[in-house]
């Protein structure tokens, strides 16, 4: 806006030179003689000061090639700062406004000659950030496999997006290759394909603990508390009863609470019985129950809450105490010479256990009074039907109302760990964390235990999803093949039962010890011996199906993994049309069928080390690790064009990129193989789309952390600890991601950019608030810790300017400096560019306390008495003491560390005055807010387009300015402008601009 305003000035007050021959005859006869007399003595190709080089353009092309200096020498005279004022000569005012007309006019002329020009956008590697986006999107899981890249460069927007910033080294090259050799390594091989995992799993050990932590925390996630199920129905009854028309069915209902709908049903037929009276038998501890839930309250008062809470929880207490007097006890089974703890005889007991968990195996008799066990009130109505009957038919109703009792109360609903169970249960008690164990002694071995789960509580899809885990959990991990060598081990050793001579040929390091005939073998001759030697008949049974269960295992397993061969490089190949991000050809199909099979033929690779290498081919191969953007394909008599429009493929990579930092999801390439994704309608509907997804933090990350400056904030070193011992890393870290949340905040709920420069609220941790004297009780923290905090003004926050990351960064460690902070304000925030100091400017002390008698602000005054130093000092220093109420690490403050009170009252470039951030607020709004803006759709598009901007860009840029001040200044809104724009949507594939 503030290039727009100033060519329009321009334009109604200096004759603009428009038309190439024009502006090569001005160049030649007026501003080269201009620059040869005022610039070039410091300006040259020897002596570059403030980064320019004035002397090596010699005609119009040139100074277009280069036109980003041009502007700060237009800047440099329209401001009357250059040359500055200890130069020998000046040019007139009328001589400074002809060149910067005809700068101005170079401006215009090339901009609206390329306007929507796409420029040339390189192809280029993956940045850092966005490999490990990708690789988090391919995978499912946030490897990090960039985080020993060395650090990407930027371009001259400050953005490591672009190809003029993003080459490819040998050295980085091996670090690739490691990277994806590090991805193979998460690979897991499923029967039904490919699948990652969030650690490596290439030994057993990890290849356990992924399979087995994927039970757990589906294990984890049923919610199986009674108590929770008995006080939802108490609800539903609720709502079923006051005849609301919007009542939901039972099943949605236990739905939304996060409850089994299937147990919610048994339940409510269990506890509200349709039946006639003389049908329902009125002993038992369902009638129990069932009085129980009668007595909840009818919720018609405040209490009623409360109090049904109290009541589900003596129902849960009931059905908890009796049921655990109900539990059969399981008798170790023993034969002689084989030992207790051996496998048959140790699975044995633990079918016995499954088959018990649901069944009333008798002995109610023997329990004693039920009532005083269940804590019942003596002649309570639920303490009479919980007296058992003397009477024998009676006795047998009571009994058979026990049976569905047990049948719908488990013992348990699932076993998640278990000790060694052939050993005293009291003295196991202890062992925990053998998660999915069979309970064996010094034998590796698992054993499924959720029969109630699976029968009561799960869906369908869930009992599918389980069956899945446990049955790749075997695949996976091999896991019975390797439990029966422990096996062979175990009763060769501690049990001794296989160490006469006719067992010497079974060995567990034979890698053919599952086989079919020696399984057969061994199962023959260890039956035989438990025969000869007086095995039980109970023992032999059980001996016998221990070798038949584990033959069948084994044979499945093996079928699975010769029949999933094909099927996983099936996978392999949609790994790879997914992580090239569009459809692969018919040559890239076959040429990674054919790497897979010269590995296994040439170099005799086993299928899973060909298939992890295959993964690693494709994660090496310049379809993935660059982003190449490639135009529609042309038809066969097409005319050569310049300028072509991308490939929906293409632009859906484009704008994935530009808003997640990662590759396109499944939607989007959808909208690309359908051809329909360059439609403006439904360009901006996926803006709205991805904007409202998780994966939108990407690009806030990336786009501010570069912009404003403050990426590597998290390794910042620069504060002396013992001065500031409140700076801890997890300080450091909350001031890190507050700019992160504020910009998220806007992204989330499509809200002003001006924000940055005004809101009234921010966002932080505890760690944060009490940096900022913020009250605790002022936070009303989410799930993760952190609160937006509304009237922040009065801490002196709110917005980007006075967050302590960036006062932190910009401050040499035990002082404060202005000039830091104002050039960070100039440069980054108002897009104004400000040239390098010269090597020899002399150091202020660094530590305020050093200073004397002097401020920081005198000595300041002093360092600008150079004339060839005030000049930029005039632009920033007044942008960095309006800060000085806040010191070092952004705490507010009085006083410096001198003892004198600090000074934040300055006087702006417009010979306003003001004080402190409101002051320097009041400015911005008044005369510069639309530098600002400005400066938001320059550094957006150049992020957008992943290149430096052009003069072509110029007419965009004026455009989105415009339209914003028009629509609130919505940041989506400017988001929508760029990806419908031509800059956007085209691709230059020829670099002749002429």
């Amino acid at each position: 806006m503030r290039l727009l305003f100033f060519v329009t000035l321009l334009v109604c007050s200096v004759p603009l030179v428009s038309g190439a021959d024009d502006l090569e005859g001005t160049f030649d006869d007026t501003v080269r003689p201009f620059l040869k007399t005022y610039c070039v003595s410091c300006h040259n190709a020897d002596d570059t000061e403030g980064d320019l080089d004035l002397d090596s353009d010699r005609d119009v092309t040139s100074v277009v090639t280069h036109f980003r200096k041009w502007m700060v020498v237009m800047d440099r005279l329209q401001a009357g700062d250059m040359p500055p004022e200890d130069a020998e000569a000046h040019p007139t005012p009328e001589a400074r406004k002809r060149v910067v007309g005809w700068i101005a006019g170079v401006r215009q002329n090339e901009a609206k000659r390329r306007a929507g020009d796409p420029g040339i956008v390189l192809a280029r590697r993956l940045s850092n950030a966005e490999y490990n986006y990708t690789i988090r999107d391919l995978t499912g899981f946030d490897l990090q496999p960039a985080k020993a890249f060395p650090i990407d460069p930027a371009n001259q927007e400050g953005f490591d997006n672009s190809g003029e910033s993003l080459a490819m080294s040998p050295s980085l090259l091996k670090k690739y290759l490691e990277a994806a050799r590090h991805v193979s390594e998460h690979l897991v091989l499923t029967p039904t394909g490919i699948d990652f995992a969030p650690h490596p799993v290439i030994t057993e050990t990890d290849r356990d603990k992924y399979c087995v932590n994927r039970i757990i925390d589906f294990y984890r996630r049923q919610r199986l508390q009674y108590v929770d199920f008995f006080y939802a129905l108490w609800q539903y009854q609720l709502q079923h009863t006051a005849g609301d028309p919007e009542t939901r069915s039972l099943h949605e209902f236990a739905s939304s609470q996060g409850l089994s709908p299937r147990y919610m049903e048994t339940l409510w037929e269990i506890l509200n019985v349709d039946a006639a009276p003389d049908q329902v038998a009125d002993v038992g501890p369902l009638a129990a129950l069932r009085i129980m839930w009668q007595r909840l309250p009818s919720g018609n008062t405040p209490d009623d809450v409360a109090q049904a809470k109290r009541q589900c929880q003596r129902m849960e207490n009931f059905v908890a105490t009796l049921r655990e007097r109900l539990v059969p006890e399981v008798e170790n089974l023993t034969t002689p010479e084989v030992h207790k703890g051996s496998q048959p005889l140790v699975l044995w007991k633990n079918r016995q256990f499954v088959t018990n968990r649901r069944r009333y195996a008798g002995g109610i008799s023997d329990v004693g009074d039920l009532g005083a066990l269940l804590e019942l009130k003596p002649g309570s109505a639920e303490a009479s039907a919980m007296d058992v009957p003397e009477d024998e038919n009676r006795l047998q109703v009571f009994e058979q109302t026990l049976e569905t009792f047990c049948s719908v109360f488990p013992d348990t609903f699932l076993v998640s760990e278990r000790a060694r169970v052939y050993l005293d249960p009291k003295e196991e008690k202890g062992r925990t964390g053998r998660f999915l164990s069979a309970g064996f002694h010094s034998q590796m071995g698992y054993f499924r235990d959720d029969g109630p789960l699976y029968e009561l509580i799960l869906s369908d899809e869930e009992r599918n999803e389980l069956d899945r885990l446990w049955l790749e959990l075997d695949f996976v991990t091999s896991a019975p093949m390797r439990q029966y060598a422990g096996f062979i081990w175990f009763d060769r050793t501690d049990s001794r039962f296989m160490r006469d001579s006719q067992f010497d040929r079974f060995r567990a390091e034979d890698k053919d010890c599952t086989s079919e005939a020696k399984v057969r073998a061994l199962a023959e001759a260890y039956l035989a011996k438990a025969e000869r030697v007086g095995g039980n008949p109970k023992a032999l049974e059980a001996i016998s199906f221990y070798f038949e269960d584990m033959s069948r295992t084994f044979r499945r397993l093996e079928r699975l993994k010769r029949e999933s061969e094909s099927v996983q490089l099936d996978a392999v190949v949609g790994f790879a049309e997914r992580a090239y991000r569009r459809p692969l050809t018919d040559t890239q199909r076959q040429s990674i069928r054919s790497f897979y099979q010269h590995l296994r033929e040439s170099d005799g690779l086993e299928h899973e080390d060909a298939i992890r290498d295959s993964v690693v081919a494709v994660l090496m191969s310049p379809n993935f690790c660059y982003r190449l953007d490639l135009p529609q394909q042309r038809v066969a008599d097409a005319a050569h064009q310049d300028v072509e429009p991308l490939d929906d493929f293409a632009l859906a990579s484009r704008l994935s990129y530009f808003l997640w930092a990662s590759m396109p999801d499944q939607q989007l390439r959808d909208l690309a193989a359908s051809g329909r994704l360059h439609q403006r309608e439904v360009l901006v509907s996926q803006v709205v789309r991805m904007l409202g997804d998780r994966r939108a933090q990407g690009f806030v990350n990336e786009f501010v952390g570069s912009w404003l400056g403050f990426r590597q904030f998290q390794q910042h070193n620069g504060v002396d600890r013992n001065r500031f011992p409140q700076f801890t890393d997890e300080l450091r870290q909350s001031m890190y991601e507050e700019p992160i949340r504020l910009f998220n905040e806007i992204v989330r709920t499509d809200g002003s950019i001006l924000d940055l420069l005004y809101a009234d609220y921010t966002f932080v941790d505890r760690a944060l608030a009490e940096h900022y004297q913020i009250p605790a009780d002022q936070l009303d923290e989410q799930h993760d810790g952190w609160a937006k905090v509304d009237g922040v003004d009065r801490y002196g926050r709110g917005g980007l300017m006075p967050m302590a990351v960036f006062l932190t960064k910009n401050s040499p460690g035990l002082r404060t400096s202005p000039v830091q902070r104002g050039n960070w304000l100039v440069k980054y925030v108002l897009g104004e560019h400000i040239p390098a100091p010269p090597a020899a400017v002399p150091e202020l002390p660094s530590d305020e306390s050093q200073l004397g008698e002097l401020t920081l602000r005198e000595a300041l005054q002093r360092h600008r008495a150079d004339p060839s130093c005030a000049a930029c000092h005039d632009k920033i220093d007044s942008f960095g003491l309006v800060f000085e109420q806040y010191g070092p690490i952004g705490e507010r403050r009085e006083t410096d560390f001198g003892g004198r009170e600090v000074d934040s009252h300055v006087r702006f470039p417009d010979e306003s005055e003001g004080t402190g951030i409101a002051g320097l607020r009041d400015y911005i709004r008044r005369s510069r807010q639309s530098d600002f803006v400005e400066n938001v759709c320059r550094k957006l598009l150049a992020y957008a387009l992943g290149r430096s901007l052009e003069l072509s860009d110029e007419t965009a840029i004026d455009q989105m300015t415009a339209s914003l001040a028009s629509d609130g200044y919505r940041l989506q809104h400017a988001i929508e402008r760029i990806v419908t724009s031509p800059a956007f949507l085209n691709k230059r594939v020829k670099a002749d601009f002429n």
